[in-house]
């Protein structure tokens, strides 16, 4: 299988990359100079508000908008046995009231998510109180400040959300403060590759105080690969912790790399037999970084100077035009019908004109499992996140149900999102979630359309002659009026010209005065203004 990495950065405001699998798009990934991206990047700031009832902050972190910090993501150096104690101001510094040591080396966070959390059980010896953390309002005061670090963009009028466990991602390795300890991603399941990284990292005798966990990035890498990137970030969270210390919040302390070295770090793999870049200054920076932390990969990386445009080249653009289309064909006939809202997308899977030559529960059977494959690649291709619910064709034999759910999984196996999944429901619905960092693709690229406010729907003609009707009943019971004019969408305006116009006329003579009607073209269907003046040509309002 042949992978390609392309990026297209020919035009400065939109960065584009894509990962292309023997011709076909894998991974799609689109950033705008326009666009605030702050995932990963890690800031001083104020506590500025507390919410008991929820048990979250509110933080200035200095971008303009206060992030969201919940109890659950408040790191324990920031509490102490007994409560919080405004004479004895924490420092964030990485290196203060460490926790308790875990028993258990490995966590969930590859350095993908910037700053999660990682999902460490603690053993508690019999007859040992678990530590408990307080509320968050004997944790912080108003003022206070915090080292937070951004884990999720802010979407609509929710801003970002903020974790304290902060979390550094290099090539191979993830730094963390405050874990205290080694360990290693859970997504490397292989025992002997476990045992052999830990024993590594033991033996680079990491500084007390820190934590480092091993990506999956890192599983084939030698002592000396592990080495340098161990050493690279000790010396970047030096620096921070010199910024921590000098600078006052609310403030930026440490900003992830552009969207190239960030992804070429986090993705690109011996697997990626090449990286093509079609413009020369971001080819020299990815140059560098592949010398500094690749140095065996760095003559995959090609600048292209094609007259043709990359993408077009490839045949991509024409796909990614189709990528936020509402409906997507299935191979063999049938197709995905994908409807998101603000915290759910909902995928119905129609069977259209696929057929096979068995039976009909044969033909849901194998359309369920092309259909699972491809629900996995536009959630990846559309970056959605939330819950997803996944309305598959019936089956009645229990082992086609979950062989479709292990398809699914198998499929959502490569995504560096996390996602969880559930059993078919007795509806045939699979329910999951996928990990929401920054908003879709589709958030990103439209806008809300103002004429229908984002329902993709607008009140008819006839609907809205109605509706300006009854406000012209209501609005002649006033004494004083003596002239309405109101001003409509031009099909409206004809609506009520001809169709209504007998009932306006009646409305006239009835109530001795005159309305008229101006219709627009410059606004939308749901446009709607009336004004109200009196014998004198004073305004009446209503």
């Amino acid at each position: 299988m042949k992978q390609e990495m392309l990026i297209n950065v020919a035009q400065p405001e939109e960065c584009r990359i894509a990962i292309v699998e023997d011709g076909q798009l894998e991974e799609l990934y689109v950033e705008r100079s326009s666009q605030d991206n702050y995932v990963g990047n890690i800031y001083k700031g104020k506590i500025v508000n507390l919410e008991p009832s929820i048990q979250a902050a509110f933080v200035d972190f200095g971008v303009g908008r206060n992030g969201f910090l919940h109890i659950s993501d408040v790191e324990s150096q920031y509490f102490r046995q007994g409560g919080y104690d405004p004479d004895k101001p924490i420092q964030p510094d990485g290196t203060q009231n460490p926790p308790p040591k875990k028993q258990e080396e490995s966590s969930s966070d590859d350095g993908n998510g910037g700053g999660t959390r990682t999902a460490t059980r603690h053993k508690v010896r019999p007859g040992v109180r678990p530590r408990i953390k307080p509320p968050i309002q004997d944790i912080f005061r108003r003022g206070d400040e915090v080292l937070v670090q951004v884990i999720k963009e802010g979407i609509g009028t929710k801003g970002p959300t903020l974790s304290t466990y902060i979390s550094i991602p290099g090539r191979y390795l993830v730094l963390m403060p405050a874990l205290g300890r080694i360990g290693v991603s859970r997504k490397i399941e292989d025992d002997d590759d476990r045992r052999r990284l830990r024993d590594i990292l033991r033996e680079l005798n990491p500084p007390k105080g820190v934590g480092f966990i091993v990506r999956t990035a890192g599983t084939d890498r030698t002592k000396k690969e592990l080495s340098r990137d161990l050493a690279y970030l000790l010396r970047l969270w030096k620096v921070i912790v010199r910024r921590i210390k000098k600078m006052p919040g609310p403030i930026d302390i440490y900003e992830e790399s552009d969207m190239i070295i960030r992804t070429i770090r986090d993705i690109f793999t011996s697997d990626v037999d090449a990286i093509h870049i079609d413009e020369p200054e971001a080819y020299e920076r990815a140059k560098e970084f592949l010398q500094v932390v690749m140095p065996r990969y760095a003559n995959r990386l090609h600048l292209y100077e094609g007259k043709e445009p990359l993408f077009n080249k490839y045949k991509l653009d024409e796909e990614i035009s189709r990528i936020n289309q509402r409906q997507v064909p299935l191979k063999g006939g049938g197709s995905l019908v994908i409807d998101q809202t603000e915290a759910l997308v909902a995928i119905d899977v129609n069977s259209g004109s696929f057929r096979t030559s068995g039976s009909a529960e044969d033909s849901a059977f194998k359309l369920n499992q092309i259909a699972a494959k491809e629900i996995a690649r536009q959630l990846r291709l559309r970056d959605l996140g939330g819950v997803v619910v996944n309305d598959f064709i019936d089956m009645r034999r229990e082992r086609y149900r979950r062989t479709v759910e292990h398809t699914l999984r198998d499929a959502v196996k490569r995504d560096r999102a996390r996602t969880k999944i559930l059993r078919t429901s007795p509806f045939g619905l699979i329910e999951m979630t996928r990990q929401r960092i920054r908003p879709s693709l589709k958030r990103s690229v439209y806008k809300e359309c103002p004429g229908c406010v984002g329902s993709g729907l607008v009140k008819s003609a006839e609907s809205m002659a109605i509706e300006v009707v009854r406000k012209l009943i209501m609005a002649a019971q006033e004494e004083r009026i003596a002239k309405v004019t109101v001003t409509v969408e031009d099909e409206v305006g004809n609506y009520l010209n001809n169709r209504k116009r007998r009932e306006l006329t009646n409305l006239e003579d009835e109530h001795n005065l005159q309305v008229l009607i101006h219709g627009r073209e410059d606004v939308s269907p749901e446009y709607f203004k009336i004004e109200c003046e009196d014998s004198s040509g004073r305004e009446v309002r209503i």
